[in-house]
């Protein structure tokens, strides 16, 4: 785009790549993905942090909505489509979902093999759509473009990843996306 002169296409950021090059994200593993809700609206849960008797007790209810319901079902549903991909932990905040993806075994003759990136668009894809149909709109935006991958190294990572997404939602009251009513 052209504006008085200016090449506004150079003055835009260069967004970075998020996935490793190289990699086979097909390959058996484990990933960690965190995908964010368009603009990091709060529109999957509520969370309810409580405190227990000890200051390090704290406890979190986290209260899906419709359209986390819908999210979670989709995500439920990724190893009945991608018979090689398993959902190992989750769990589903009010602006982004944390979910360990298990890849394992063969593709059962699926050529090529499904990547991590074919079960985290059909689970943004399915659920936008459902999601839409669901409130009867057309064209809503529900996720960010892209997502956060990790590659899970050993099993001391997958220990942490574990633990970070258990205490996610007890931590949701100093997140900087939570926003105060």
């Amino acid at each position: 785009m052209t504006l008085i002169g200016v090449n506004m296409r150079h003055d835009l950021p260069k967004r970075k790549h998020p996935r490793l090059r190289d990699y086979d994200y097909s390959q058996n593993g484990y990933y960690h993905i965190t995908v964010c809700t368009q603009n990091n609206s709060p529109i999957l849960s509520r969370i309810a942090v409580g405190r227990g008797l000890a200051p390090a007790d704290a406890t979190a209810n986290i209260e899906l909505t419709a359209i986390g319901n819908i999210v979670e079902e989709q995500l439920l549903d990724l190893p009945n489509r991608f018979h090689n991909i398993s959902i190992d932990k989750y769990v589903i905040m009010p602006t982004h979902i944390h979910v360990i993806i298990a890849i394992s075994g063969d593709a059962a003759g699926a050529s090529p093999r499904p990547t991590l990136m074919d079960a985290v668009r059909v689970l943004k894809s399915m659920s936008t759509r459902l999601c839409n149909q669901h409130d009867n709109l057309k064209g809503r935006k529900i996720w960010q473009t892209s997502f956060y991958d990790e590659v899970i190294q050993n099993e001391e990572a997958y220990k942490y990843i574990w633990q970070y997404i258990d205490s996610n939602p007890t931590l949701w009251d100093k997140d900087k996306y939570n926003r105060k009513e």
